[in-house]
């Protein structure tokens, strides 16, 4: 074996790597752990123990790992394992073109507008092109800029400007509306305080994925993604002015605990100070027990007499003869993220409410000081207006662009429109007049503070140039969110999943469970199939899955429950290489080569075969990541990295280990007694019989198309649009008065199905599935706790999601050309390696066998089965896997024909006869690698719960028949189309 030390070099190092990948996990689960214990099931207890420690080291060495680096390190769950909610986004392109228009009652304008919106949700196409083209429909002239050329946006469409020039406008600043709504909602979401939220911007799309996991309240996650973006400009306090006010708080504040200090507060008291002793501990040594618990109850007592500015630091500075003074400017104080939330509730306490004047707002800044700091700013606004307003609207500004200073210094220019200069020039002179006190302007957008710049002079054309401590990407970010004040695109739900916390632990167990009996029926059949060689590949095999949590605990990559099968059959079909090398290497020795040659020998011939079926499977897998979403990316990722490691154990350690064996004479066997001749000789004719399984397979395809166009399918709500729900009741229940129930509260026609156990149903419906708005959220509510409650009162809704229509189909379509993609792929890629066209048509024809089959059953079997068979997202996954699998398993016959007609056999052998001899000698391989698969998807089926029973299911038919096809289908059509041709000739 060449390379044997590089190879050893490598796989030390990259041990090393993972076990560091994973470490991150294990440490935040064991700070987690710790905090459970504390809280005993309290929330906010748990909250603040891991608040407290996130900065402190969780261990001696090193010492930059704390709970915080950790935690954003680890493994983290996908949103059905952990519970929480999934929501897309659609930022609405009509109300910005009419914005940016100002709005024309022009027919034909906002006629193309819907026609443009119509169009765009049947075909996805581009909004602003689509729209040009309905008004060029419509109109006799057909121009645009008569209505975008306004005094707005007279610096970018003149009244002369062609379509061309309109259309880039449009497209431009719909490009950086959607930026900005996408900035506003990552703030949004990051001061909503959910552990590791994920906000992805779907390129190419007016689109926003956002995954907030935990979260329990999907009514106040709704008012927070959906509300608009008001932009505004206010008037502030100077520090020295709002400070007395804070000292009196902070005097209140003390005054009521105080008063609540009874003997149940000393309690709390010295549960407290045990708790803060326990946090300064962490990361100690035992004897600096009593020093940091001493420590903790003075840090007690100085909070109780100082509440607020315990968690407020004051803006101080230190004057030149070295005295602390107070800080000028805007900014009156400094707190940690963590404290902001018991800041803002204390200002919200009817005492504290009762001494701050109307005119004074406290609004927190929107960034931290510093990314490592997470302190933020508190800033004193001023109230001028009797409504309470601000001093200024956003929707004055113009436009905004970032921009270097003379100084070679970032900021921004800023114009603003003739009303809105009118009011800026009155507002800069009264914050410039006094040249020893000036004040600031605070830029505010969602209540919190952008920036707030000293106004120097009086600013009397509306054009004014903002500058600071900025980097370049702040002055970008400060102009788009200047631009949102006249440009507000609103932002709807289009597509909602919402899983419940038990839920999720559902999940979890199942997933562990399954994956650990899956893993023991491999490891036992391996090691009674083929013996000590069995054992090499079990300790190959368990390298394999740490190697493959440690790739993708480097990756950051989230583990759903789909992703958990994925890792699961990864496994099963990793045992694939092994049993092609353990395959060839019998032969070899059945032929009478000593051990170390047949070894040798039986991984270089097994290498063609090995490489060839996993870069198909590959290119599934990648094809399955680029157009699925969510858990079936999660599925194609742990596929794809376990595919890849799982190579390098197989070819790699597998063979340093028979290495270190025959280095030290120890005995070697690669069969026990009952498998040594199995299969061994065997001598089935599988040309001659070729018509008896196509008549099989064409009466299943046949039975299948007639079920598709009589009874169809039951597609999921994500392939269809609606509502889906799954819901526990505590006792079961009658599904058809259910239906009926919700039928007469809904007025539409719901499905009802039993989803696993008599007491629970997944509930799905189209009512007002394409409407976004709060109150039509509410009324869906509503109807269907009406309706549940008339079938039983105790029951829970453990899952929840809404599709939109035009979702719906951009599903279905990535569906289909997900399909076309894998097939197209395969295709190239055997006619690239084999060189003979039958080769891939014969692919090709087995390819659409399985995929038919597999529709034909779901078809067929679709409410006979006592589980759901749904033609969703997931079915496509597992129908992509299939496809995967079946060309692994064809590869691996095609590879071994191909050996044989090049070798002595075709010399002397009719094309038939050697087919025949090439499935025989492959016939080992194909049903053992084809029982372990099978083995773990009965595994999945049974244990994996519910929610991955429709996959498994589709998953083992689909396993079954691409074994059958490969033998019976593929192969014998190469024979097809080989007579075909010669009859040609």
């Amino acid at each position: 074996m060449q390379g044997k030390g590089l190879i050893k070099v490598f796989t030390i190092v990259f041990a090393i790597i993972c076990l560091y990948c994973l470490s991150f996990t294990w440490l935040a689960r064991k700070v987690e752990n710790d905090a459970e214990k504390f809280s005993k099931g309290d929330n906010d207890k748990y909250n603040g123990y891991l608040d407290s420690v996130a900065s402190l080291p969780v261990l001696d060495f090193p010492k930059y790992i704390t709970y915080q680096y950790a935690k954003a390190r680890e493994i983290p769950l996908g949103l059905d394992l952990k519970g929480g909610m999934n929501v897309t986004m659609e930022i609405s392109l009509v109300d910005l073109v009419r914005n940016l228009a100002n709005s024309p009652t022009d027919p034909a304008f906002n006629t193309a507008l819907n026609e443009a919106d119509k169009r765009v949700k049947k075909t996805g196409a581009n909004f602003i092109e689509v729209f040009a083209d309905e008004y060029k429909k419509l109109s006799n002239d057909g121009k645009l800029s008569k209505f975008f050329a306004t005094t707005e946006n007279a610096a970018y469409v003149k009244p002369d400007a062609n379509n061309s020039t309109v259309i880039s406008f449009l497209k431009e600043r719909s490009a950086s509306a959607i930026s900005n709504s996408f900035n506003i909602l990552r703030t949004r979401i990051d001061k909503f305080g959910v552990t590791s939220p994920n906000i992805q911007l779907q390129e190419g799309t007016n689109r926003i994925l956002i995954e907030l996991p935990g979260v329990k309240d999907p009514l106040r996650v709704r008012k927070l993604l959906q509300g608009s973006a008001a932009l505004e400009f206010w008037e502030t306090y100077d520090n020295s002015q709002i400070f007395p006010l804070l000292d009196n708080v902070n005097k209140i504040l003390a005054s009521t605990e105080k008063t609540n200090d009874t003997t149940t507060t000393a309690k709390a008291d010295t549960a407290t100070a045990g708790a803060a002793g326990k946090l300064a501990a962490l990361g100690s040594k035992k004897d600096a027990s009593k020093d940091t618990s001493a420590a903790a109850k003075s840090l007690a007592a100085q909070a109780k007499l100082n509440p607020l500015f315990a968690k407020l630091a004051p803006n101080l500075t230190q004057g030149p003869n070295g005295q602390q003074g107070l800080g000028r400017g805007p900014v009156v104080g400094y707190a940690a993220q963590k404290d902001t939330a018991d800041i803002n509730r204390y200002f919200r306490t009817p005492a504290v409410k009762a001494v701050v004047p109307s005119n004074i707002r406290l609004l927190w800044g929107v960034k931290p000081m510093t990314p490592e700091s997470k302190m933020f700013e508190l800033y004193a606004i001023r109230v001028t207006k009797p409504d309470g307003s601000a001093a200024l609207k956003g929707s004055v500004v113009i436009d905004a662009r970032d921009d270097i200073s003379p100084n070679g210094d970032p900021e921004v220019t800023m114009y603003m429109n003739a009303e809105g200069a009118r009011e800026w020039r009155i507002l800069t002179a009264a914050a410039s007049a006094d040249q020893q006190n000036k004040q600031s302007i605070a830029i505010v957008l969602d209540d919190l503070v952008y920036s707030a710049p000293t106004v120097q002079n009086e600013i009397p054309n509306g054009t004014s140039s903002i500058s600071g401590n900025f980097q370049l990407n702040d002055t970008k970010d400060l102009a788009n969110v200047l631009k949102a004040g006249r440009l507000p695109a609103k932002a709807n739900i289009v597509s909602e999943y919402q899983v419940g916390a038990s839920l999720g632990e559902e999940s979890i167990r199942a997933g562990m469970i399954s994956s650990l009996v899956g893993i023991a029926v491999i490891l036992i059949f391996m090691a009674l199939y083929y013996s000590q060689a069995g054992w090499v590949a079990n300790v190959a095999l368990v390298i394999n899955l740490f190697f493959l949590m440690g790739v993708l605990a480097s990756f950051g990559a989230v583990l759903t429950l789909p992703g958990i099968a994925g890792i699961v059959l990864s496994l099963g079909m990793s045992v694939d290489a092994n049993v092609l090398i353990y395959e060839r290497v019998r032969e070899e020795l059945a032929e009478g080569k000593g051990m170390r040659i047949a070894i040798a020998t039986g991984f270089q011939k097994a290498m063609s075969s090995i490489l060839d079926s996993n870069i198909t499977t590959f290119l599934t897998g990648l094809i399955l990541f680029a157009f699925g979403t969510g858990p079936i990316q999660g599925f194609a990722t742990t596929l794809m990295i376990g595919i890849i490691t799982s190579l390098f154990s197989a070819i790699f350690i597998t063979r340093l280990i028979f290495e270190g064996m025959l280095k030290k004479d120890r005995q070697i066997s690669f069969s026990i007694k009952a498998t040594q001749n199995l299969f061994k000789d065997s001598k089935f004719d599988f040309i001659s019989g070729r018509r008896k399984f196509y008549a099989l397979s064409t009466i299943i395809i046949v039975a299948g198309i007639i079920s598709m166009f009589t009874r169809g399918f039951s597609l999921g709500v994500d392939f269809k649009g609606g509502r889906s729900y799954f819901v526990q009741f505590d006792k079961a229940v009658d599904k058809d008065k259910l239906r009926d129930i919700l039928n007469e509260e809904f007025k539409e026609t719901s499905e009802v199905k039993t989803y696993g156990k008599d007491n629970e149903v997944k509930i799905t419906t189209p009512f007002m599935s394409d409407s976004t708005s709060e109150a039509s959220e509410a009324l869906v509510t509503q109807k269907l706790n009406t309706g549940l409650k008339k079938v039983g009162d105790k029951y829970v809704i453990m899952d929840a999601q809404k599709v939109g229509p035009t979702i719906a189909k951009d599903i279905k379509t990535s569906a289909v050309w997900a399909v076309i993609f894998s097939i197209l792929g395969i295709f190239l890629y055997i006619l690239a390696r084999f060189r003979r066209y039958e080769f891939g048509l014969a692919a090709i024809v087995a390819l659409l066998h399985d995929v038919l089959v597999l529709l034909a059953l779901f078809s067929l079997l679709n409410g006979i089965v006592p589980f759901a068979l749904d033609i969703d997202q997931v079915f496509i996954g597992a129908i992509l896997t299939v496809m995967g699998y079946s060309i692994n398993d064809t590869v691996v016959v095609f590879d071994r024909v191909r050996e044989y007609i090049e070798q002595h056999h075709s010399k002397d052998e009719s094309l038939p006869a050697v087919i025949n001899n090439a499935l025989n000698s492959t016939l080992s391989r194909t049903v053992i690698t084809g029982l372990c698969t099978m083995a773990v998807l009965i595994i999945i089926f049974i244990f994996g719960g519910e929610t991955l029973r429709g996959f498994s299911f589709a998953m083992l038919i689909g396993v079954i028949f691409g074994t059958y096809s490969s033998l019976f289908v593929a192969t014998p059509f190469v024979v097809e189309f080989q007579r075909k041709i010669k009859e040609k000739v």
